[in-house]
């Protein structure tokens, strides 16, 4: 088993930053993909990010541009910088881990966008 605890999540106004950090514990060896998904109010869950093992990085195209996603793996962590937030960017962000063909998911935290 492997539990996902992310942070970082807050109330900020359009053109902010926030930086999100997701927590890998348990079951880590052999962890590969990890990524960030978020779930906006009425809409169903969409990519953010993700990122493999050995660095390579895919972005939503809503998000392209303005967050980068990374990780260290001496700390079993990943994050999500965000930059130039706007105000659908409003959603409970998850994060998720990849491991020996099976997906999982922390609880999420939620980001707000408003002015």
């Amino acid at each position: 088993q492997v539990q996902l605890v992310e942070s970082g999540g807050g109330l900020v106004q359009p053109g902010e930053s926030l930086r999100l950090s997701c927590a890998a514990s348990g079951s880590i060896f052999s962890i590969g993909a990890m990524g960030w998904y978020r779930q906006g109010p009425g809409k169903q869950r969409e990519l953010v990010a993700t990122i493999t093992s050995n660095g390579s990085t895919n972005y939503g195209d809503s998000v392209k541009g303005r967050f980068t996603i990374s990780r260290d793996n001496a700390k079993n962590t990943v994050y999500l910088q965000m930059n130039s937030l706007k105000l659908e960017d409003t959603a409970v962000y998850y994060c998720n881990a990849n491991r020996q063909r099976l997906v999982y998911w922390g609880r999420g935290t939620q980001v707000t966008v408003s002015s």
